[in-house]
This record gives C-alpha cells, structure tokens and sequence, in this order.
C-alpha cells in the first residue's frame, strides 16, 4: 500500500473521485441540468396554462352574451365576422402599404 501512501497519488485518486462524481451528478438522466431543464420547461406550461384559461373565460363570457341575446354583440359580430352593414351605410376599408 506504498503506492496510495503518496501525497501526491492520494490527491490525484481523490481529485479524479471528485471530478467522475461530479460530472454523473450534472450529466446523468436525473441530474442537475436535466432537472433546471424540467423546472423550466413546466414554468413554461404553467405561464401557457395561465394564459388559455384566461382565452377561456374570455370566449364564455362572449358566448354567455350571445346565448342572451345582448343586441351590442350581436351587432358586433356581424359587422365583424360577415361584413353586414345598416341601411344607409357605406363600408370603407383601408388597405395597409405594402
């Protein structure tokens, strides 16, 4: 057990320890950056999930109007959606340059 009795040897085995065991904590399937990569990766589906739930509330509020038969919305989506327009009125579209 000369060989392990050296300093110098002994700091190179346990350095080599320290570096394998390192880089299998950070690089293997469950390690640090596969879990940062994860973490993010729901912070990014919640912030989604956030938002269509938002879409959501919006698009049953509008149908909630049009199931009673608010007049305003009505009106709006047929403007809107099918180009209607009240006798008496001219429609004007202005076209973006190019």
């Amino acid at each position: 057990m000369k060989f392990i009795e050296n300093k110098k040897t002994r700091f190179y085995i346990i350095a080599t320890i320290v570096v394998i065991g390192t880089m299998y904590l950070l690089f293997n399937n469950y390690g640090v950056i596969k879990y940062a990569k994860v973490k993010s990766e729901l912070e990014d589906l919640n912030t989604r999930i956030t938002q269509l739930e938002e879409e959501n509330r919006m698009l049953e509020a509008e149908i909630d109007s049009i199931k009673r038969n608010v007049p305003a919305k009505i009106e709006k989506i047929a403007r809107e959606k099918y180009d209607m327009i009240r006798p008496n009125e001219k429609k004007i579209e202005f076209k973006a340059e190019e």
